[in-house]
């Protein structure tokens, strides 16, 4: 079967802008994505870049959008893709500048991955006392949530909305990361919580939007989302409640429970805490919601069912007093 794949090609020495080309193929049963891409590189167009090695789904090296979506191109069915799609359209990992085609320029991604400390933190002085001792990992000591089968290959950060807005968001690959780490039962408790005060600043942890589409590109089924949310809850226990993110959980929280439905106008309030600039700052929005209507009478009697609401947190966070 002939097929025609459209593939985004790029050269900043010689293009103004990325241009799409078209390339016929013969492709036969059972090709992959990247079969068929190094076919056109090696019989139809020697300028074609891209990046490979294991072609096993392990080193993660060609992460690319296809038909729109990150994945990995040697794990790609062409034929799957054509039944669901109807075509094969290749082009760079998005929200990355691109070196040449296909090949994007990663440095920021393991830049960020070095800025949450991706090793052990331990006691200078334990290493002295046994510099020549190991620090065993024992069997069922650690939960790390299949986080530790990531394989770097950046496709949740090109699938994710929160850096596409703010590049400097650490990102869910970096988080996940961090997150193993705070799941290793060898680190000190001091400093997993110096950890934490270091994620929970801005671009990080409480900058992730939820969108859950890391968790659908991820090839390792690593659940970056998962992990940020984990070090939010580590965050909140841990005290470390002064950002916006932490204050929103907290407030919402707390509204649900006093209240029994969420109050809009003091929501924000109950985020941007006791600042008088911000208070100043979400003035008009205060007006704009009390024009709406969006403000409740402070003096209405409490909603039907108040008293089962409560009792619902009550139950929820007796086991914990208990503990």
């Amino acid at each position: 079967m002939r097929l025609t794949f459209t593939i985004t090609r790029f050269n900043p020495e010689t293009d103004a802008r990325p241009h799409e080309e078209d390339y016929r193929l013969e492709v036969g049963r059972g090709m992959t994505v990247l079969e068929a891409l190094i076919r056109i590189k090696n019989e139809q167009d020697g300028s074609l870049s891209l990046r490979y090695s294991c072609r096993s789904a392990i080193c993660g090296s060609c992460a690319m959008e296809i038909n729109g979506a990150e994945k990995l191109a040697c794990r790609t069915s062409v034929r799957k893709e054509l039944e669901r799609r109807g075509r094969i359209t290749v082009a760079p990992l998005r929200n990355l500048p691109v070196i040449k085609d296909l090949v994007v320029d990663l440095s920021s991604f393991w830049d960020k991955i070095q800025e949450v400390t991706p090793w052990l933190s331990a006691p200078r002085q334990s290493h002295m006392a046994h510099p020549s001792s190991q620090m065993t990992l024992l069997p069922g000591s650690y939960r790390f949530h299949n986080v530790d089968a990531c394989i770097m290959c950046g496709a949740c950060v090109a699938a994710c909305t929160a850096h596409e807005v703010s590049r400097a968001f650490l990102g869910p690959a970096a988080l996940a990361k961090a997150d193993r780490f705070m799941a290793d039962p060898r680190e000190p408790q001091a400093m997993k919580r110096a950890r934490l005060g270091s994620l929970e600043t801005e671009h990080g942890i409480w900058d992730c939007t939820r969108c859950n589409f890391c968790v659908e590109v991820c090839p390792k089924d690593v659940k970056p989302m998962e992990a940020i949310i984990r070090l939010r809850h580590a965050a909140l226990e841990a005290g470390l409640v002064s950002t916006g993110g932490a204050r929103h959980v907290i407030g919402f929280f707390r509204l649900i429970q006093r209240q029994g439905r969420l109050n809009e106008a003091l929501m924000p309030l109950k985020v941007v805490g006791f600042s008088l600039m911000r208070l100043l700052h979400i003035l008009p929005l205060g007006i704009r919601m009390w024009l709406k209507g969006k403000v409740p009478n402070p003096l209405a009697q409490p909603i039907v069912g108040i008293a089962q609401v409560r009792a619902i947190f009550a139950s929820a966070q007796r086991p914990s007093k208990a503990s």
